[in-house]
């Protein structure tokens, strides 16, 4: 294990949900108008929170929010993200979503590199970092999900999820120098795989050590200053998780323990709390 690089201040928190297939439409409208409320209570803190919609509901969902945004009484819209998008902005790609269509929508971030995408779609890291170099090309944030698939120790999970990390650290240094407008912001989502759709989340200990290995190579690589890299826990995450990993982790990515509008705000409070 490598020593450990020089403390940067910390990025800032973050809260995001994915509701993944699980939502009908209606279900999904419902869910929103529940959680706009707490998206003030999130920035009284300082907490920057998402959501990503099924891409049926994304379109939509995006529409309502520049109708409201034009109110001038209105309060600050959640984030919205997309599930996934394409590495080409157009062409002959028959069913894939366009990353610019996604920009000029108001999408604000793209997920990448689930683990069900790469155990059912076979995504590996060389499409996962065309992918995430489309995102930041169109101006949009690439929250990239990374883990080791089976429970090991600190050091084996570091080694398994090094290249994951060091593919896109590639795709910023290259975006850097061929696009100066491009974003320079990533969001790595740190969900151990054998975590998944368990009970409880991986132990809170291994966590932050783990993350810190990783925040580590980024800044070994120049990267990670001005809260360009942050780093979230998801893996069923849920109230109580985030006290216990905050030494590590800069916020919560949240699945179906997120699917409840009181969940989250548990979360949140225990986030400001932290």
């Amino acid at each position: 294990m490598s020593t450990s690089s020089p403390a940067l201040p910390r990025p800032k928190r973050t809260i995001g949900i994915s509701l993944k297939l699980y939502f009908d439409h209606p279900k999904t409208v419902s869910y929103l108008a529940a959680l706009q409320p707490l998206n003030a209570l999130a920035q009284s803190h300082d907490i920057s929170l998402f959501l990503i919609p099924s891409m049926i509901s994304l379109p939509l969902l995006l529409a309502q929010q520049s109708t409201a945004s034009s109110n001038p009484t209105s309060s600050p819209q959640i984030l919205l993200g997309a599930q996934n998008s394409f590495y080409e902005d157009d062409g002959a790609y028959t069913g894939e979503v366009s990353p610019l269509g996604l920009a000029q929508l108001g999408c604000s971030l793209v997920e990448l590199g689930h683990a069900e995408r790469r155990r059912l779609f076979g995504e590996d890291d060389a499409v996962v970092a065309l992918k995430a170099r489309a995102s930041l090309r169109n101006g949009m944030v690439p929250l990239v999900c990374i883990g080791e698939k089976h429970e090991g120790s600190v050091e084996e999970a570091v080694a398994e999820c090094r290249s994951q990390v060091e593919s896109i650290l590639d795709v910023l240094d290259e975006s850097e120098k061929t696009n100066k407008g491009a974003r320079k912001e990533i969001i790595f989502a740190y969900e151990p795989v054998w975590a998944i759709g368990q009970p409880t989340p991986a132990p809170a200990e291994y966590v932050v050590n783990v993350v810190k290995a990783l925040r580590d190579i980024c800044v070994q690589r120049g990267r990670g200053g001005h809260g360009e890299i942050r780093f979230l826990y998801g893996g069923s995450a849920g109230p109580g998780t985030f006290e216990k990993m905050s030494e590590g982790v800069d916020g919560l990515f949240l699945g179906r323990f997120g699917h409840d509008p009181k969940r989250v705000r548990e979360v949140i409070e225990e986030v400001a709390r932290a």
